[in-house]
């Protein structure tokens, strides 16, 4: 996808080389929590941090998230710098801007529509991390792949996952790169509309079973919303990035990592939905451009 090179006012926060952060996992079974990372991120794909902090709060933890395949939450959106440091911490390397250029092309998007419908947009902020790092809805691991968190609208990226992305779920090309940040931004969409809320709501009210199938239909939605994003900027792409999209949505479809992972699957523990379910409301919202095209929800919220 050829996208313009980002904005310099875009909000961008580094926290690599910082030392990370976050909970101390270490004793009163912190370290079964830090060892069952690599499992939560293969087995729920982008977003799996809300797994590990429902865990963490039911241990004891002091996470406020509240549940479902991303989290979700009410608390207001925080500014983050720009200017200069996003500007140094974007051109990094060349995943940093990818990711960089992706979240400017889908801030600029996503503005344009709210302001043509007249609703208030907040621009959220990317934060870039390695390895460890501290979040508004606690701490970041790698292993639980990218995720937006609520609680400081911020995007959460370990740039090593796109060279995972390539190499282990075999989703290369710089489209399924950009699909990923769009999916996170597409979360902060759901954010700002109150769409978060309403299913946070229905899920503390929810058997397990009925609350991931509402973060199969959250994060379902954040993958229309990716594809609507793709469809406003259709003249940036090019012939190959609608299959690097869909292999990408392939490749982290539950079915397919629960496959992968364990040589079964269980359906009743979906939370991203399975690949078919992925790559066709990806393709819903290419093919449509239009955000009242991706009701996921089928009246559930109503």
């Amino acid at each position: 996808m050829r996208l313009d090179d980002f904005d310099p006012n875009i909000n961008v926060e580094d926290q690599r080389g910082s030392g990370g952060g976050g909970f101390n996992f270490g004793g009163g079974g912190g370290g079964l929590l830090l060892g069952l990372l690599p499992m939560v991120f293969s087995r729920f794909g982008c977003g799996g941090v809300a797994v590990l902090a429902i865990v963490f709060f039911v241990f004891g933890g002091g996470s406020q998230m509240l549940g479902g395949g991303s989290p979700v939450g009410s608390n207001a959106p925080t500014e983050a710098r720009g200017g200069s440091g996003a500007a140094s911490s974007c051109t990094v390397d060349a995943a940093s801007k990818v990711a960089c250029n992706a979240f400017s092309s889908a801030d600029k998007t996503w503005a344009a529509f709210f302001a043509q419908n007249g609703k208030q947009f907040q621009q959220p902020k990317l934060v870039f991390y390695s390895g460890n790092g501290q979040s508004g809805c606690g701490a970041a691991q790698s292993a639980m792949g990218p995720f937006y968190c609520p609680s400081d609208a911020g995007i959460y990226l370990d740039t090593s996952f796109f060279q995972e992305l390539a190499q282990k779920f075999g989703a290369s090309g710089d489209f399924a790169q950009d699909y990923v940040i769009a999916h996170e931004f597409g979360h902060h969409i759901q954010n700002l509309l109150g769409t978060s809320d309403r299913v946070a709501s229905l899920q503390r009210r929810s058997s397990e079973v009925d609350g991931n199938r509402y973060s199969v239909m959250l994060e379902l939605q954040a993958d229309c919303f990716a594809g609507v994003w793709a469809a406003k900027n259709r003249d940036r792409m090019d012939p190959d990035d609608l299959a690097e999209g869909m292999t990408a949505a392939k490749a982290i479809g539950d079915d397919t990592l629960q496959k992968e992972m364990q040589g079964r699957v269980v359906p009743d523990s979906f939370t991203h939905g399975t690949s078919e379910q992925r790559m066709t409301w990806l393709k819903r919202g290419i093919d449509t451009g239009d955000p009242g095209q991706c009701d996921t929800f089928a009246g559930a919220l109503n």
